[in-house]
């Protein structure tokens, strides 16, 4: 890495801390000019002490929903890119599933989650398929987009050359999709902490969602806005981690987020 690289990269991170620390500094102020309650809103010094005083539980239940999540996000990778190609292969199937695809995603998250406590049960499972749930519909939309927009005048040359399908889907359909599948990925990384916070909410005994409804009844905000400072943490690593894969998979192109 140069100097000028390493420059470039120092100052894109100055900039969101810098804006974290002029955005708490506000907070920090107008909670103590305005006398607000610490029920109602703590201030950051409030938060950040029970996070020190608390940082082995949170971390616990941070894992716990970091675990439900990622889990369903893999599953919702698998079952919606396979379904995506089935989908690039065939318009009847896509015509006859796609709208039960989007039922899936226009009906809550909220609302299903307490009929997949019902099926799965009070453990990891229900909130790994809340988690998948939630995550599926990106996938699937921007994965079919990405295995259908190939050039004509290169699947035309596979054609000519008599390659197989196979072949086709390998050398031409997947390195095509990638793109697509990654701006799903990253927007999905986010969606599938929601998800399993959502499953928490509904049944569960750790967790970010768990610990988050155990504040509210006992007023505990601190708490509360602790547990959302690190899911909130979680899902940057997470996004973090699925943009520094397409980086090193997309070496080619700019990511649109760097």
């Amino acid at each position: 890495m140069d100097k000028r690289e390493a420059k470039r990269q120092l100052f894109n991170l100055a900039i969101p801390v810098g804006f974290f620390i002029i955005t708490c500094g506000a907070w920090e102020a107008l909670v103590r000019i305005l006398n607000v309650p610490v029920y109602v809103l703590p201030s950051p010094t409030a938060i950040a002490s029970e996070i020190g005083a608390h940082s082995l539980s949170l971390l616990q239940h941070t894992g716990v929903t970091l675990l439900e999540a990622v889990l369903g996000f893999l599953l919702a990778n698998v079952l919606a890119f396979t379904l995506a190609v089935v989908f690039a292969h065939s318009r009847i199937i896509e015509k006859g599933i796609f709208p039960f695809a989007i039922a899936l995603k226009t009906t809550p998250i909220v609302a299903m989650a307490p009929i997949l406590v019902i099926w799965f049960g009070t453990g990891l499972s229900s909130k790994i398929v809340a988690a998948a749930v939630i995550c599926f519909f990106p996938i699937l939309v921007n994965a079919t987009l990405g295995l259908r927009d190939v050039d004509e005048q290169a699947l035309d040359l596979f054609e000519s050359l008599a390659a197989s399908k196979w072949q086709v889907f390998i050398m031409l359909r997947l390195p095509n999709s990638l793109p697509y599948l990654f701006s799903a990925l990253k927007i999905s990384t986010s969606l599938s902490i929601v998800g399993a916070i959502v499953g928490e909410f509904v049944g569960a005994k750790n967790g970010l969602g768990y610990l988050i409804l155990i504040s509210s009844y006992h007023l505990e905000t601190p708490a509360m806005f602790a547990a959302i400072v690190a899911a909130a943490l979680g899902g940057v690593a997470f996004f973090g981690i699925v943009n520094a894969i397409e980086r090193q998979l997309l070496f080619w192109r700019d990511p649109v987020i760097e």
